[in-house]
């Protein structure tokens, strides 16, 4: 079984990492958790700096119906219980509900490992995340870049587009990518 993980809603922003991560999940490399919180989050963030309401209400759609078995609601019980700052104990609670292995998030000093130890919870990088990933399945991840670059036609995009786009919140992981024999040509 893969190993449980709760998307912080930062790395849910940047489109192509939003992208690679959710393709990830879905060729099941990892079991995405996410809340209504996290969701609203994104979307109040997109309508604030990228999208109109009605194209960050339809993402959000999109999601919950793609990732419906994702979506968990008990971890409100424990919010207020979490050791982290306000606006991030929704994330560590439903980690804990979900019994995650890992917060994958930018906001690493948000999570300290010594408050995430007694949860036995990890923060990590969506570049550490990524990386981790390739490791576990390196067959999986290029296919996936691939597969990304592919169906996306507006505007269309390459391999290299995608690991450009990528690498700004990612560079160790498009590293790995780019030393893949063709994949980023």
């Amino acid at each position: 079984m893969a190993f449980v993980v709760v998307l912080d809603a930062c790395v849910l922003f940047p489109a192509s990492l939003r992208d690679t991560l959710l393709r990830a999940a879905q060729a099941d490399l990892y079991r995405l958790q996410l809340t209504e919180e996290i969701l609203e989050e994104v979307r109040r963030n997109l309508v604030k700096k990228t999208m109109t309401e009605y194209r960050a209400q339809r993402l959000i759609s999109t999601l919950r119906e793609n990732f419906h078995d994702s979506l968990i609601s008990q971890h409100r019980q424990l919010i207020e219980s979490m050791p982290t700052n306000e606006k991030d104990r929704h994330v560590l609670a439903a980690a804990v509900a979900c019994r995650a292995q890992v917060i994958v998030t930018f906001n690493l000093k948000d999570f300290p490992a010594d408050l995430l130890a007694p949860f036995e919870v990890e923060a990590q990088s969506p570049d550490v995340f990524l990386t981790h990933l390739h490791h576990l399945d390196s067959q999986s991840m290029p296919h996936i870049i691939v597969e990304q670059a592919h169906n996306l036609h507006n505007p269309p995009r390459s391999v290299a587009d995608i690991l450009k786009t990528l690498e700004q919140h990612a560079p160790i992981f498009v590293s790995l990518m780019r030393n893949i024999p063709g994949l980023s040509e």
